[in-house]
């Protein structure tokens, strides 16, 4: 991995389509670099029909410079832009930052230019941050590479980490610091011809004046470099909060057109991030409310919530949040219960949640030692304090004794300011770095994520790492393999399946009757054919040579009329599954972005009917499979329901184990793999694969 330190805090830079035109890019970038950054490197300017900008010398060319920079910024236009490039890749720059746009968002001219520059990042070394992008922000140092003109005013430095991959939204989350969100490092590498997001994820992970990554993602480019980078968070113990783009249909062809990266399906990326220990946020606001709870503490995941109010209203419908959200009020101990009742008024309710009562407005000396009570109480591990409007001097009051009570006591408190009117109170809070939450739900719903990161951490196994992968061509040519040779193949992978025999002609029936000595099924064996009951060719409850040979004219005669293409190498009879079981699915595709993921859920059409699946990338380990099994719904089924017996969910576990190690054992060629059902017996009865398609890449 290269060391992306000199790109954040170069030495020396030079700066390439320096301008002073009012307006232009160059002109804006070059002011925010010498007038407004603190910035105390070498800087060399590159504008071949100029002398001098801003007092500072102007050189004809790159290969003049007196020294070579750690760093080139370039502001020419797009037709030159690859020749600026080179000629600091020829010097031997390392680090190369290109605003301008009009390449692969544009035009497939545009698109032949990046593939120029990812050769000369091959062979020259020289590392590319863009182009199309806004540039790059380092707040702790105050330098900014960028042209906006609200760099100046962004400035609030803190330990969070920002990626993004639009400019516009990173800037709105840049706007957060208004709100008392301090952040460290903004990067958004624009079209991502070399850098990308999970390059920024890992120099993040490993940088310590950052606390927690907020990255929001339109499509990942490379599945196995950000895979990489998210366990390198999670190796260094910092959190990652994420917000997809690109989620609907809509968003998908928006995001596309946007940076032209592939977005995925969403349901399959939101499954990897949560398998990755990654917080997934739904929207802006969500983002700055979870992080700003990261940036105050370390959750532990069990923590229990106390409300603080001034108001019984409020007070409420925090409650009625914190439990929508599955949070879990605290139960006051004795020692904070004495506290109340010694400084509030008797008519106060001091339960949980607490309603201080509107006697405060009299005596706000109340509020320091009742606060403090409730932060501190053994059993409270984060308290929400509703402030339901503003009050003038009094909330100020109140917003000064939150901070105090926060700065002595460490405690996660979470402010929400509830009215549209942000008076002196909230600046306050904001000057503090308490973030204040715009609503109850906000709240609740941040406190819900923060928790889970705490539960989701515990289960990190340091030692995972996904199967190997390389990105899936486009138009694969795949191939399948029919029933019968399929699940020999995971009978050799030690996947359980039922006594079975194929005949491919009459003759062959009455010995296979024989030989199997149970109840049979019949069915099919065609590679062309996947819903085999569709067309009538599976039959059941054969117990007769008779009935064997019956179905076998029936099945046959069925398929010849409804797929005449179809190639038919045989029926297979089977035996039956006992009577008592319950079907399961488990399928394996191979995702174009992140490689093999194994999918589970309730077999038959119920798994198309319910749509109850979770999802795992593979490998699995021992506690993946345990978890994959009881994430669904349906899970409540196999663990027994109203008096039914408890499923063999042992078996189960160690049939998606095996399956997971057939996947890994294949490679790269296995295109799919499809279990349905998979019959799950009772405890002590086994589970076994009843029906199976695999495709193979060609």
């Amino acid at each position: 991995m290269t060391d992306l330190s000199r790109l954040f805090d170069p030495r020396s830079i030079v700066f390439i389509g320096a301008s002073d035109r009012a307006g232009s890019i160059g002109q804006r970038a070059l002011a925010n670099l010498i007038e407004h950054s603190a910035f105390t490197g070498s800087l060399y300017l590159v504008n071949p029909k100029r002398d001098n900008l801003y007092e500072r010398r102007c050189f004809a060319s790159v290969s003049d410079l007196p020294e070579v920079p750690d760093l080139a910024i370039i502001c020419t236009p797009a037709q030159s832009v690859l020749q600026a490039l080179r000629e600091s890749a020829a010097i031997g720059v390392r680090f190369a930052i290109v605003f301008t746009a009009g390449f692969g968002e544009v035009n497939e001219e545009g698109k032949a230019i990046e593939a120029a520059m990812k050769r000369l990042v091959h062979s020259s070394g020289m590392r590319i941050y863009g182009p199309n992008t806004p540039g790059l922000t380092n707040v702790t140092k105050r330098i900014g590479f960028a042209f906006s003109p609200a760099f100046r005013t962004d400035l609030r430095a803190g330990p969070v980490g920002l990626v993004t991959q639009g400019g516009a939204l990173g800037r709105t989350l840049m706007q957060s610091m208004d709100r008392g969100l301090g952040i460290g490092i903004w990067c958004s590498g624009g079209n991502e011809v070399d850098l990308e997001i999970s390059d920024f994820i890992q120099f993040m992970a490993q940088e310590p004046t950052i606390k927690v990554i907020a990255a929001v993602v339109e499509g990942v480019r490379d599945g196995g470099r950000f895979i990489e980078a998210a366990l390198t968070a999670n190796l260094h113990d910092k959190p990652l909060a994420l917000l997809k783009i690109g989620k609907t249909t809509s968003g998908m062809a928006a995001a596309q057109s946007h940076t032209a990266a592939m977005s995925g399906e969403a349901a399959v990326n939101s499954a990897v991030f949560r398998q990755l220990k990654i917080i997934e946020v739904n929207d802006l606001d969500e983002m700055t409310d979870v992080v700003s709870l990261f940036v105050q503490s370390d959750p532990k995941g069990d923590e229990q919530i106390a409300i603080y109010s001034l108001s019984g209203g409020a007070a409420a419908l925090a409650a009625d949040m914190t439990e929508l959200h599955g949070l879990r009020l605290a139960a006051f101990s004795d020692t904070t219960y004495r506290v109340l009742r010694d400084v509030l008024p008797a008519f106060a309710s001091i339960n949980n949640p607490l309603d201080i009562s509107g006697n405060v407005l009299s005596t706000p000396e109340i509020l320091y030692p009742s606060l403090t009570a409730v932060v501190t109480d053994p059993n409270v591990g984060v308290t929400i304090f509703p402030i339901p409007l503003d009050y003038g001097s009094f909330i100020e009051t109140v917003c000064e004794v939150i901070v105090r009570v926060r700065n002595e006591t460490g405690a996660t408190i979470v402010p929400v300011w509830m009215s549209d009117r942000t008076g002196g109170g909230y600046g306050k809070l904001v000057a503090s770095g308490l973030v204040p939450v715009r609503s109850l739900r906000n709240a609740a719903l941040a406190v819900d994520r923060w928790r889970g990161f705490g539960r989701a951490r515990k289960d990190h196994d340091p030692r995972w790492r996904p199967i190997a992968r390389t990105p899936l061509a486009a138009n694969v040519v795949s191939r399948s393999v029919s029933e019968f040779e399929g699940k020999q193949l995971l009978a050799e992978h030690g996947i359980p399946i039922l006594r079975s025999r194929l005949c491919t002609d009459p003759s062959q029936i009455a010995a296979t009757i024989e030989a199997i000595g149970a109840t049979v099924v019949a069915k099919i064996v065609s590679a062309d054919i996947t819903h085999k009951s569709d067309i009538g060719a599976v039959r059941l409850d054969i117990r007769t040579v008779e009935e064997a040979r019956d179905a076998y004219e029936t099945i046959t005669t069925a398929v010849r009329r409804c797929r005449p293409d179809a190639e038919i190498q045989g029926v297979l009879f089977e035996q039956m599954a006992p009577a008592g079981g319950i079907e399961a699915f488990v399928g394996v595709h191979r995702d174009p972005v992140f490689g093999h993921l194994m999918t589970f859920g309730l077999g038959g059409i119920f798994v198309e009917l319910f749509k109850d699946v979770s999802r795992r990338l593979l490998p699995l380990t021992p506690s993946s499979a345990a978890s994959l099994i009881r994430e669904t719904r349906c899970f409540s089924l196999l663990s027994g329901l109203r008096g039914r017996p408890a499923s063999d969910l042992d078996a189960l576990e160690r049939l998606l184990l095996a399956v997971s190690d057939f996947v890994e054992r294949q490679g790269e060629s296995l295109m799919t793999l499809e279990i349905n059902p998979i019959w799950v017996g009772p405890a002590g009865a086994g589970a076994f694969a009843l029906d199976a398609v695999i495709t193979f890449e060609r």
